[in-house]
């Protein structure tokens, strides 16, 4: 089978599966019926058979002219009032006497039984078919047949009672008429019906395609419905719009992305280029040379922050990134990193209260522990209003390490605060006080951190902001113990003399 809808395919499974279930419905009818039928009228000739066999041994044990030509009456009569056609054999299945449905009556005709119904008789003693036994035209008769037998039970005679019975056939026609009229209504409204189900069920599925190709062109505005009295449809729909959310966020997140490197890119670059032209051409005096190459390599410097920046982010989506875990002293390291920061500290008269436990060693790769710590701290330097304060505490929670860095400041709104550690996401992107970052800070933190085993959080409300993390202490190591106990624990025995 080529290439088909799913509409197409549903519907053809739906045609297949009645029509088969109504043709064995049928059958099965017109099958039970004409067994029905056949096993009625076989009983009710048994019972003629039955009697002319009686009849035909009295008839054999006289041997007299009057009882035979009362036999032959009996018998004419039976055949013309039950409209059966009467035959009676000899031993050998040779028909002695035929009496038939009108009345008339032959003997002798020079007819013979066929083997097959005369060996049934000889074997099993009664015979019951539908077909000819080799003397009628007509193969559909219903025939009975019992053999006669002597007292010393030697087979003498045979008798067969055949019937047409039209009277059953035309009820069974009729009947199979009406069943198959019943039939073709019925499948005529099955078939309709399983079209509109088809079509219903395989509408969801074509708006969803229909989708597809929108989200193809670049249109994620595009959403399907997700109430379509059908689980898996539903579970589907949704999976979708969630989909073409991610979808729809992510290309919006891409294009400020790509506004801002682009921007962060070019201004520095300029700067970079202008004062090298300046240097080079001349337009810069010698004596304030120094001063504009010190900012052409805090500009470089700058630039090689975003392009790592971008690699790290990069490295993190792909599974890259790759940690050498070792003992470090978490405290030691976080003074430094407050340390680094005390000119910007100074210079906006920003209040700093640390409160560090001592020798707080945690299992890490201590380069992008740093890093991540010093994005915080950067972060909360650039938030905090001038004359603001900073707290930072570490201290130990149990196996963790628990770091926390608070900063007053504007803080950051309830719709923002939840997309904080996305990729390439800045809050309140018009105004925001971070001009120069690309949205990958907090996202690498967060990543980091993780990668570590830590969970790291986010909280912002009156006038503060707290970020927090842990991570996992190094074990502490076990102290050996001495094979022996200090000897000067037992003083020694005296020597003897």
């Amino acid at each position: 089978m080529g290439r088909h809808t799913f509409f197409f395919k549903n519907y053809l499974a739906h045609v297949c599966l009645i029509v088969f279930a109504f043709a064995l419905a049928g059958g099965t009818f017109y099958y039970q019926m004409s067994a029905y039928a056949l096993t009625a009228k076989q009983a009710e000739m048994r019972t003629t058979v039955s009697n002319i066999a009686v009849q035909t041994k009295q008839l054999v044990s006289a041997e007299n002219e009057v009882v035979r030509q009362f036999f032959n009456a009996n018998i004419a009569a039976s055949a013309k009032h039950d409209d059966i056609t009467v035959l009676v054999t000899d031993a050998s299945g040779i028909v002695q006497l035929i009496a038939l449905p009108n009345g008339s009556m032959a003997t002798d005709p020079g007819y013979i039984i066929s083997a097959s119904a005369a060996r049934q008789v000889r074997l099993t003693g009664s015979y019951a078919e539908v077909g000819s036994m080799g003397v009628f035209a007509e193969t559909s008769n219903y025939a009975v047949g019992t053999g006669v037998k002597n007292d010393e039970d030697e087979l003498i005679a045979m008798v067969f009672v055949a019937t047409e019975d039209r009277a059953v056939a035309g009820t069974i026609r009729h009947s199979t008429q009406t069943l198959l009229l019943i039939i073709l209504i019925t499948l005529a409204g099955a078939l309709i019906i399983s079209f509109i189900i088809s079509r219903h069920m395989t509408r969801p599925l074509k708006t969803i395609a229909a989708a597809a190709k929108e989200f193809a062109a670049g249109n994620f505005d595009v959403r399907v419905p997700e109430d379509n009295h059908c689980i898996e449809i539903d579970e589907l729909a949704v999976s979708f719009n969630n989909m073409a959310r991610d979808l729809d966020q992510l290309e919006e997140l891409t294009r400020g992305f790509i506004g801002n490197v682009s921007h962060e890119f070019k201004t520095p670059m300029t700067t970079i280029g202008g004062f090298v032209d300046g240097i080079v051409d001349g337009t810069i005096p010698p004596d304030q040379q120094d001063k504009y190459l010190r900012i052409i390599a805090e500009e470089t410097r700058r630039l090689s922050r975003m392009v790592n920046r971008m690699l790290d982010a990069a490295k993190i989506q792909s599974g890259e990134l790759i940690l050498s875990p070792a003992p470090f002293d978490f405290t030691e390291m976080t003074s430094q990193i407050i340390l680094s920061f005390e000119q910007k500290i100074e210079a906006r008269h920003i209040e700093v209260d640390c409160e560090l436990d001592d020798r707080l060693v945690v299992m890490g790769d201590r380069d992008h522990v740093f890093r991540a710590v010093y994005n915080l701290v950067d972060n909360a330097v650039k938030f905090t209003e001038d004359g603001g304060k900073l707290t930072l505490h570490a201290r130990e929670a149990g196996k963790d390490c628990a770091f926390s860095i608070i900063n007053t400041g504007a803080g950051i709104s309830e719709e923002d605060l939840p997309h904080v550690f996305d990729r390439f996401y800045k809050a309140d992107r018009s105004r925001s006080l971070d001009k120069t970052g690309a949205g990958l800070g907090l996202y690498i933190v967060k990543n980091i951190i993780n990668l570590h085993g830590g969970e790291i959080s986010v909280r912002s409300d009156g006038g503060e902001t707290e970020f927090s993390f842990t991570l996992p202490l190094a074990p502490q190591p076990v102290p050996q113990k001495n094979a022996r106990r200090e000897e000067d624990e037992t003083p020694p025995a005296e020597p003897k003399a």
